[in-house]
């Protein structure tokens, strides 16, 4: 799979007791890391044996730096240069389990920038069957840039996957991607609703989200309700509901979706149905947060919760 992941960080994963703020606190254990979902969602594909090729801004001297640190992963990467310096990502998480992820914008590119990583995309996508479009994307990017991204993808006869929020997942939505796999506040987003954190109601709201997702212009919409599982909408088909497996020992909750992104595309490049797809994305999201690090995953446990996601 080739995926669009522009918008790279260094991830500082912090742990501590209790998160206090307005108070001055010292950190337990801080691990740094490259990260961006782009990346989370190429260390999934790692992990499950597909081939996949990221492309990423990589700015200033702190973006050689991360491009070092992708590499010594062992994932490989299209660079493409743009001015300023590598965002930061602070992840912090409490000992109750609660994570608090601080996202920095990343460096503003210019016009002339973005057409050279679309560019790069281009260039890179007849090898590959699948393009992922994951995560944001700098300041000064076009409102419509992964809408041209799947576009080119169309172009090509390649599939598209949009896991995206705002008006980037909105945008999106007019070049009737493949499959869009948003969570259910992104979604909600994109749809121009107010977004709410309330738990009680997910599966509803996510059902209601994915069914206006495929009406806005998605081929299928696969959108997420944390814990609760995900709804799977289609224009071929009635929706359903994927309760997702319970996992007793969560590590690390952070990059679930990238997961599942990553699995449900490349079940779709392995020739899989759409709902094999998404069962599989979901069994891979569960495992993965039984994994210390953001986008890794054991697939042989991704196996074994695969049984627990059945359609209702």
């Amino acid at each position: 799979m080739l995926i669009a992941g522009p918008n790279l960080t260094l991830d500082r994963t912090a742990t501590i007791a209790e998160l206090r703020p307005g108070e001055v606190q010292r950190l337990e254990r801080v691990v740094v890391t490259p990260g961006g979902k782009g990346l989370n969602v190429a260390r999934a594909a790692r992990a499950l044996g597909v081939p996949a090729l990221l492309v990423g801004f990589v700015p200033g001297e702190t973006g050689r730096v991360g491009a070092g640190m992708v590499a010594r992963e062992g994932v490989a990467l299209r660079a493409v240069a743009c001015g300023g310096e590598l965002r930061s990502t602070a992840v912090v998480m409490e000992r109750d389990g609660r994570t608090t992820v601080l996202n920095e914008p990343g460096p503003e590119i210019t016009l002339a920038e973005w057409e050279a990583y679309e560019a790069a995309v281009a260039d890179e996508l007849p090898a590959h069957a699948v393009l992922v479009c994951s995560g944001s994307v700098p300041p000064g990017s076009p409102d419509d840039a992964y809408a041209r991204l799947a576009a080119i993808a169309a172009g090509a006869e390649r599939r598209c996957v949009v896991d995206a929020a705002g008006r980037t997942l909105a945008r999106a939505l007019a070049v009737r991607p493949d499959v869009v796999c948003p969570n259910v506040i992104e979604a909600e987003e994109a749809l121009g609703h107010e977004p709410v954190n309330a738990t009680s109601d997910a599966r509803p709201r996510a059902e209601a989200a994915a069914a206006a997702l495929v009406g806005r212009g998605a081929r299928a919409a696969l959108v997420t309700a944390d814990a609760a599982g995900a709804a799977l909408a289609s224009e071929d088909g009635p929706a359903l509901w994927l309760p997702a497996p319970r996992i007793e020992n969560v590590r690390n909750p952070v990059g679930a979706g990238d997961v599942l992104a990553s699995a449900l595309a490349a079940a779709l490049e392995g020739g899989e149905p759409l709902l094999e797809a998404a069962r599989r994305g979901i069994a891979a999201a569960a495992a993965s947060v039984e994994s210390p690090k953001a986008g890794e995953l054991h697939p042989p446990r991704a196996a074994e919760l695969l049984a627990a996601v059945a359609p209702v």
